[in-house]
This record gives C-alpha cells, sequence and structure tokens, in this order.
C-alpha cells in the first residue's frame, strides 16, 4: 500500500523516461500491482460533495470553494487531501495497521475539515451522486481537460461521473501468495463478486436533477455507461496478474502528455499499440504509472486492493460502516469463507462478464437489495462482518453502528437509496433531522 492510497498516485518502482517494450510494460504491470504478504493494513478514501451548509440545494460559487481550499490547505490533517474535477473534496488516509487507527486517524480529519469549512457556512454532504445540480468544472487542468474530451467521446456520463458523483473506497493488503480464503487469488475473485452485494447494500444515489432515475446506485450506472475499456474489470479466468497486465496493455490511452504544448488526445490508440509503434512518441515507464491512474474499474490493484464500488454514505460517520464491514469480510479468515460461499451462487448471473457490465451488477445498482438473491446474501455477509468485528479489534461503537445499518436497511432489503426514494415520493416516515433534503 502507497504512503497515501490516492488515484493520483499508483507506484513509487518505476523510473521515469525509459522508453518500454511491450513485453517490459506487462512485467512491470505484473510486478507493482500485486504485492502480497500478510493482510495487515488498510485504508480508505471517501469523497463528499461540499454544499451550502443550510441549503445544500443551492450552488456553491467557484470563488467560494477556491476560499474554502484555501484555508482547508492551511489545516493539519493526516490524510491526504485532494479535490475533484468538480470541486469534491477527498480525504485518503494513510495505511493503518488497524481498522480502530483508520477509523480514527479519518474521523479527526473530517473533524477539522468540517470545522474549516463551517467558517465559509459550507459542509460535507454523503451521496454517490448530486441529487440537484449539473456538472460542472471547478478544476482546469491539463489532466482534466484531457480526461473531459476523452470520456466525452461517450457520452455525457463522463462529466458527471468527474463533477458530481463520489465515493467511499476501501484499500486493503492484496493477501498472501497462497491459495485458501486470504490468499490473493480467492481475494481477486471475492473483490468481484462480493463487489456486487457491496452496490446493493450501501447505494445511496438514486436521484439527478431532483428526480428518481430507476436505479438505487446512478453512481454505479455512469461506469457502466462509461464502458468497459475505461471503467471496466478484466476477465476474472487464470491468473489475476496475467489479466491485469493484458487489460493494461490492451485499454485505450487517455492522453500522451507533452510539457511543452497541449496533450494529445488519441482515440482507440491502446498501451499495447503505442508501445509498439513508439508513436507518437515512445512511453514511458512513469507514462506506464500515468496510463494506470486513468483506468477506473471496480476493484485496482495498485499494489493493494482499492474497492471502488461503494456510494458515498449519509451522516458524518456513515463511511465507517463499509469500511468495517469490508474490512472483516476480507481479512478475519473466518469471515472471509462465508463471504466466499455466500457469493459464490451469484458468480452464476455474472455470466463470465467482467464487472461492473455483467447482470449481477447492473442488477445490484438498479434494484439494490429489493433484489431477493442479493439481499439474502448481504443479510448473511454483515452478520459474518458483525460477529468478526470484535476479532478485529472493533469498539462497541463500531460494532453498534454496523448492527443498527444491519437492522435499518439491511435485513429490510433496503439501503440509504430507498430512504431518499421514499422522501421524494412523501413516503418518508422516519424524522429527517439533519439528513440530506432533496426539496
Amino acid at each position: 500500500m502507497s504512503d497515501t492510497p490516492s488515484a493520483a498516485r499508483v507506484s513509487d518502482c518505476t523510473e521515469p523516461r525509459t522508453a518500454l517494450t511491450p513485453p517490459e510494460v506487462e512485467a512491470l504491470v505484473r510486478g507493482i500491482c500485486f504485492k502480497t504478504g500478510p493482510p495487515r493494513t488498510v485504508g480508505v478514501e471517501v469523497e463528499w460533495l461540499i454544499h451550502e451548509l443550510r441549503t445544500p440545494q443551492l450552488p456553491v460559487t467557484p470563488e467560494r470553494l477556491e476560499a474554502a481550499y484555501a484555508a482547508l490547505r492551511t489545516v493539519p490533517l493526516r490524510s491526504a487531501l485532494t479535490i475533484e474535477p468538480g470541486g469534491q473534496l477527498e480525504l485518503s488516509s494513510p495505511p493503518a495497521t488497524s481498522l480502530m487507527e483508520c477509523i480514527g486517524t479519518v474521523s479527526a480529519d473530517l473533524d477539522a475539515v468540517r470545522s474549516a469549512l463551517a467558517g465559509h457556512d459550507l459542509g460535507l454532504v454523503g451521496i454517490g451522486h448530486d441529487p440537484w445540480h449539473p456538472p460542472r468544472r471547478f478544476l482546469h487542468e491539463p489532466r482534466y481537460d484531457a480526461l473531459e474530451t476523452c470520456l466525452d467521446r461517450t457520452g455525457p456520463a463522463g462529466r458527471r461521473m468527474m463533477c458530481t458523483s463520489a465515493s467511499v473506497q476501501v484499500c486493503l493488503d492484496a493477501g498472501y501468495e497462497e491459495p485458501g480464503a486470504l490468499g490473493h487469488g480467492r481475494r481477486w475473485w471475492l473483490a468481484h463478486q462480493l463487489g456486487a452485494v457491496l452496490v446493493a447494500a450501501f447505494a445511496n444515489s438514486p436521484l439527478a436533477g431532483r428526480e428518481p432515475t430507476g436505479w438505487r446506485s446512478t453512481r454505479q450506472l455512469l461506469w457502466l455507461e462509461i464502458g468497459p475499456g475505461r471503467a471496466g474489470a478484466p476477465p476474472l479466468d487464470g491468473d489475476p496478474r496475467r489479466a491485469w497486465a493484458r487489460h493494461v496493455m490492451d485499454s485505450p490511452v487517455m492522453c500522451v502528455r507533452d510539457d511543452d504544448g497541449p496533450w494529445d488526445v488519441p482515440e482507440g490508440l491502446t498501451f499495447r499499440e503505442w508501445a509498439r509503434s513508439g508513436s507518437p512518441r515512445p512511453p514511458t515507464r512513469e507514462d506506464l504509472d500515468y496510463h494506470i491512474t486513468t483506468l477506473f474499474p471496480p476493484v485496482r490493484p495498485r499494489g493493494f486492493l482499492e474497492l471502488r464500488m461503494i456510494d458515498a454514505q449519509p451522516g458524518d460517520d456513515g463511511w465507517i460502516v463499509p469500511l468495517a464491514v469490508t474490512k472483516a469480510l476480507f481479512d478475519d479468515p473466518q469471515a472471509a469463507e462465508t463471504a466466499y460461499r455466500t457469493v459464490k451462487p451469484l458468480a452464476e448471473r455474472a455470466l463470465t462478464l467482467p464487472a461492473p457490465h455483467n447482470p449481477l451488477w447492473i442488477d445490484a445498482a438498479r434494484n439494490g437489495l429489493a433484489d431477493p438473491e442479493l439481499h439474502e446474501a448481504a443479510v448473511a455477509c454483515f452478520a459474518a462482518a458483525l460477529e468478526a468485528l470484535p476479532r478485529l479489534g472493533a469498539t462497541t461503537q463500531v460494532t453498534d453502528a454496523v448492527a443498527a445499518y444491519l437492522d435499518r436497511y439491511v435485513m429490510q432489503g433496503r439501503s440509504p437509496a430507498d430512504e431518499l426514494l421514499d422522501r421524494v415520493r412523501g413516503t418518508d416516515r422516519r424524522p429527517h433531522g439533519k439528513d440530506l433534503r432533496t426539496s
């Protein structure tokens, strides 16, 4: 795991300025993306939309965002603070040796961030897709200019993903080299099958333009629409290293960077073809690192596994539940075995198609836990996680939060998306308190 588990970095194990051949590319990818060993570290990346503190449906001007971020840059944080293209805020924790260390670090940083933002009458909103505002670029940098140009070729989903989405990304060690519940091959497979259950259980983005989209996770719909070349996983057949290396090689290049001029955004050029042709210039190891950061699969191997499929969650501490549940289901041997056995029958619904572009993931994003099989799997997995958390040193406060989520949502075949839909339809009987307002 890198010092800052954020999408801006891939590895510090490569050297820039050396031209690569296709065999060298494949060897490098295999070597840097799956670093095996005992699963003992964890990290989390929490993204948030920033809105008016009291009236979140009102737009925030770029000038106010810039002033708020200038103030935030003076706040001492242990987590890495980054800004997403639409002005979303992301905190990326340092690698932690335990679940509670990770939670403690990020909670303290979030308290500091919220205090600084409150001074500008701004606050954080945990939701997977902005329910009010159309996409608007806040950052205008060559990387995001190139990304926008590239994604526009497949439709409007790319701009919405860049500017109006937010997630909770859990980072876990790749696992042992050996087979078994904690082996890297099992964990790679489990991440792609259990991932559909996590999509359904934590769906929290059913709205766009204040109206239901027909999907519990509109954020996941955006990744589907961007397409498999940019946002898809490799096939799960065979060795994970070999499959990921092929995927990196055969995925389209987003851009060819130029220090002295505009960045070229080629159409349909794969990294394999770029390495073979050496045109418009030979790719370097630095280009390879950069290329991997422009791929957005639901599970990205970066020396560790970055699980990217979970919507941002409501409430100040809602992010803790998916972090705790995911950590337990991967790093506790007993819970990992239960999760594997639970989701194995679901794999048939994937039809051997890579995530998220297969029926299982599509049903999870559209229907959430209203899907009977996903509901049954989620109940079993949450129960296993709840039993495992004390073995991982989780406090009563954390286990109580997971138990409350299990009772409020999972047992009922619901997720936070269903409560948002109830509110829009006028069928919500729960007190709103500080929850997201959609009127």
